[in-house]
């Protein structure tokens, strides 16, 4: 009919459109989804390959996870009083930026770090933008950025595996692989390389406190602002305030929280005393704190380099303890409780120490026991039902010897190697 509008036509260019974006969207997600799917089966052949070089894979499944954990622990214990660090004629620097306290180094191997970082940080970068565009679109779509973190997962596994530093595994492991609901992850922090490590071995989401100057560094920087994570800047009372706010609303609505109690990056890799407050959180909302060591960071990333300077294999190892209930307990209490699960496990080398007495690198000192016969170790393993041979066991109960040791000769005088 003349003169009569038709709305089909007028609509018609309008439904095209939003069909091409849609379509446009849809393949944009295959491709990165496509790419993803690519790292992470690389990193699953790279792990399987590992474990295949231990277990035969005719094993039944029950032994294959016997000898897994067997192997872990024999890991854990043989690298434990080794010191990997390097001094700087091993490690070779090719570019030296800076000057002083300021110099970073980049040597053979930190080159090849930064060509895994070139190839798979745009694809990172990119899939983060993609689930921020369908957050967008559909509120309701990750709340809580389990999506959007995942990726950082993703890629933190892959760039670990591709630089041949992904680092074997010890204790209660199951606590980071399954949901254990609303809990406070807390880590030793000794290097850079830590923040991999930890999106690398906890599965269940969390939320990362870091400190407010991450912001600006590029992929990390839009992880953390874009998953909502906590930022802090330490100079500022009313950000410190917001921290525990956000914290304790994360923890409410059943997300992990996940810390660095020393509050900064260790500068030799040793332990350093713990900031006030994060232990408030979950004495707050009543949910326990589980420790994670993470051992010998600082010797494969010290903080003088801009990319690791070796290799992680073999090297870095993280140990996750039993959680720690926080219920009737101070946060001195919680504080002590902490540092001696990290102790506990760290290598010796990262221990607390004094440079002016025992020079550069920490060793711990000899502490010697001695007893009139050996019967007495023996009486004592019997009377708290431990093996006579026990003898880690009998300096705990017979000599009350509380901080980290191991035992270098089982004599009647016996050797133990004390902080």
């Amino acid at each position: 009919m003349k003169g009569s509008i038709d709305t089909d036509n007028q609509e018609l260019p309008v439904v095209h459109l939003e069909q091409r974006k849609a379509c446009s969207l849809v393949r944009l997600t295959m491709k990165v989804q496509s790419l993803l799917l690519l790292c992470t089966t690389c990193t699953c052949l790279i792990n399987d390959l590992q474990v295949s070089a231990f277990v035969p894979s005719q094993q039944p499944l029950s032994r294959i996870k016997a000898r897994q954990t067997s192997l872990a622990a024999s890991i854990q214990n043989d690298i434990r009083d080794q010191d990997f660090r390097l001094a700087d004629d091993q490690v070779n620097p090719i570019v030296r930026t800076g000057k002083g306290d300021k110099e970073k180094v980049i040597n053979l191997h930190g080159i090849r770090c930064v060509l895994v970082s070139l190839l798979t940080c745009p694809i990172w970068a990119a899939s983060m933008s993609l689930v921020a565009m369908m957050h967008k679109v559909n509120r309701e779509f990750d709340e809580n950025r389990d999506i959007y973190d995942k990726t950082g997962k993703v890629w933190s596994r892959t760039w670990l595996a591709m630089t041949d530093s992904y680092p074997s595994f010890s204790g209660n492991v199951s606590r980071i692989r399954e949901p254990q609901g609303p809990c406070l992850y807390v880590a030793n922090h000794a290097s850079w390389l830590d923040i991999p490590i930890i999106c690398t071995v906890l599965d269940p989401v969390f939320k990362f406190i870091a400190k407010a100057e991450l912001e600006k560094l590029p992929c990390i920087g839009q992880q953390l602002k874009g998953g909502n994570h906590i930022l802090i800047d330490r100079d500022d009372r009313r950000s410190q305030l917001k921290t525990f706010k956000n914290g304790i609303g994360w923890l409410r609505k059943g997300v992990p929280i996940m810390a660095f109690p020393e509050g900064r990056r260790s500068n030799d890799g040793r332990l350093m005393d713990f900031k006030g407050g994060l232990f408030s959180m979950a004495v707050k909302t009543k949910v326990p704190i589980i420790p994670i060591t993470i051992g010998h960071a600082n010797a494969v990333m010290p903080g003088n380099a801009l990319f690791p300077v070796q290799v992680g294999r073999g090297k870095l190892h993280v140990h996750i303890h039993e959680a720690i209930d926080t219920e009737g307990k101070s946060d001195d209490e919680l504080v002590r409780l902490v540092r001696e699960a990290f102790l506990s496990t760290l290598p010796f080398n990262q221990h607390p120490g004094n440079d002016d007495e025992n020079g550069p690198f920490f060793m711990p000192r000899m502490l010697r026991v001695e007893t009139d016969s050996h019967s007495v170790h023996v009486n004592h393993a019997t009377t708290n039902n431990h093996s006579d041979h026990a003898a880690t066991a009998v300096v705990h109960d017979h000599h009350q010897v509380r901080v980290p040791f191991f035992i270098v000769s089982e004599k009647e005088e016996r050797e133990i190697v004390s902080k």
